[in-house]
């Protein structure tokens, strides 16, 4: 799916750079990548914190697993495969984003680590991987959207952390065990890092 079918392209250099971009925003741009199992917080916490930002006058975009299926990967199930290309390509989007200096923050179970390592490797200076760390259980005892109920009765196949797997990250940037954090606790243990990277100015 990802083979390239387009010929006679050539790439254009633009006159207004990522540099340029961020001097105007008064920061950098990148990605935070929020990953975790269903229920784990990630679609809360990238709102909140992209509220947070908004609120500091950084430029913020939210890119939620849900609302993406609705339109760009409308035609993308829930197969290996199609998890590996709705990942592929939110990975892009999540660059263009950062290159044009604007903090996104993406939310999605993500559950594989090729699959994120491959959006990482699209931007690996600007990308910033947010472990949102509950346990199934926990997960499962949430279930804001039914859906683990459903996945228990079969009715939902390939859901991850059911009969599907979800791979925790290895070295995140973040590890958020948002069992334990409040929703504030962990925006701000976040926005925190961001400024201590340089990616944001201190409050």
């Amino acid at each position: 799916m990802t083979e390239r079918k387009a010929t006679n392209i050539t790439w254009h250099e633009h006159n207004v750079t990522t540099e340029d971009l961020e001097a105007l925003h008064g920061h950098k741009g990148c990605t935070i990548w929020f990953t975790g199992l269903s229920g784990s917080g990630k679609s809360t916490l990238a709102n909140v914190v992209a509220a947070a930002l908004h609120e500091r006058g950084v430029s913020t975009f939210v890119l939620d697993g849900d609302n993406v299926r609705h339109g760009l990967n409308k035609n993308l199930g829930f197969s290996a495969e199609d998890r590996e290309e709705n990942i592929r390509r939110i990975g892009e989007v999540a660059k263009l984003f950062s290159d044009a200096g604007v903090v996104n923050c993406t939310a999605f179970i993500s559950p594989y680590r090729e699959d994120r390592g491959k959006a990482r490797d699209l931007q690996p200076e600007r990308f910033v991987e947010v472990f949102c760390d509950a346990s199934l259980d926990v997960c499962e005892s949430r279930d804001t959207k039914g859906l683990y109920k459903k996945a228990r009765a079969g009715e939902i196949k390939g859901f991850t952390g059911i009969d599907d797997p979800f791979e925790a990250p290895e070295n995140p940037e973040l590890d958020l065990p948002t069992h334990e954090l409040s929703v504030e606790e962990a925006v701000q243990t976040l926005i925190t890092m961001l400024e201590d990277a340089g990616i944001i100015p201190k409050a």
